[in-house]
């Protein structure tokens, strides 16, 4: 929670707003991310680099979503924090280090998808378990030095005689806390939503090019419709979800920082940044739901997955689809 001094604040629909939504996004990502693992970790028996991608992706929303109880908890009561100075740094630590280790990864599975559709001869060369398992592991430590800072900015406070665990810093080091935030929104945000917008962008351009000058029959032509309904989707996914907050974030601190005594302004930018906060939580569920409907890997584990579900009630069902499966290289 932030508060002023001179302002009186806008927060009343965050009680409602906030618990509900990150509830949601709790119960949601628990669950597709849970399933997005198991799926991978128990019934993968060859390891490729998407695997290797989709599982950090996975571990990071993970993570992201079980830093969420303890702030459903505060919203619920008004901002009050019971948790202590602890558990508030490490719930803001953990929540922004998840939060941008999901950008990151995605941009690592767009660069990925990029080599294999523009550069497919330098794809066999490049796109190696090696230097999936090297560029997961340096975005961990990427992400988690970028974040470091918030164990200093975020602790707990006291306003209006009630104990609020701070989400980036205390209102009298704003001024501090700025340049970090300005920071955390060009390298932490901006560097990965160019890259993840540039491979999508050139992807699509490349398929376009193919469908509209190549020569293909018409099984190979709705799979590159699809292909490019499916990357437009991703694309538009990530901008909804990461843009407007970032862009609100970065106004917010801005106004708290040079233009605090406008209190209509100051609530104006502060609930627009408050509202999109539940929908970058949302990116961590659709992340599982895109890759399984969208991707082929993921269409390949689902389908298995039913398959032996299926097999159980209809033997001779499942021995059809396989075979189809199989023929159609799916």
């Amino acid at each position: 929670m932030e508060d002023f001094h001179i302002c009186p604040v806008t927060d009343y629909y965050k009680r409602i707003l906030l618990p509900v939504s990150y509830s949601l996004v709790f119960l949601l990502g628990l669950g597709l991310n849970g399933a997005l693992l198991w799926c991978v970790c128990c019934r993968t028996r060859r390891w490729s680099s998407t695997a290797i991608y989709m599982t950090n992706l996975a571990v990071a929303d993970l993570l992201y979503v079980l830093a969420l109880p303890p702030l459903i908890i505060s919203n619920a009561m008004g901002d009050l924090w019971p948790f202590g100075n602890v558990i508030c740094k490490a719930v803001r630590f953990f929540f922004f280090v998840n939060l941008h280790c999901s950008m990151m990864f995605l941009a690592c599975v767009s660069v990925h998808r990029f080599l294999g559709v523009c550069f497919p001869i330098a794809a066999v060369r490049l796109r190696t378990k090696k230097l999936a398992l090297f560029a997961s592991g340096s975005v961990w430590v990427l992400a988690t030095a970028e974040i470091l800072p918030t164990l200093v900015f975020a602790h707990t406070g006291v306003i209006n005689n009630m104990t609020v665990c701070f989400e980036m810093t205390d209102p009298k080091q704003f001024s501090i806390y700025f340049p970090y935030g300005l920071f955390l929104a060009i390298v932490g945000f901006l560097t990965p939503f160019l890259v993840v917008v540039s491979c999508y962008c050139s992807m699509m351009k490349v398929l376009y090019c193919r469908a509209a000058y190549g020569t293909s029959n018409p099984r190979t032509a709705r799979m590159r419709n699809k292909s490019l309904y499916t990357l437009s989707a991703v694309c538009l996914m990530f901008v909804v979800c990461f843009v407007p907050y970032h862009i609100t974030r970065t106004v917010y601190l801005f106004v708290r920082v040079y233009m605090p005594g406008d209190c209509h302004l100051l609530n104006v930018v502060m609930i627009s940044y408050k509202v999109w906060k539940p929908v970058v939580s949302f990116n961590c569920c659709s992340n599982p739901l895109l890759y399984f409907w969208g991707f082929h890997w993921g269409r390949q584990k689902l389908r298995a997955w039913l398959c032996r579900r299926k097999k159980r009630v209809q033997p001779s069902v499942c021995l059809v689809d396989v075979g189809s499966t199989h023929r159609s290289g799916g």
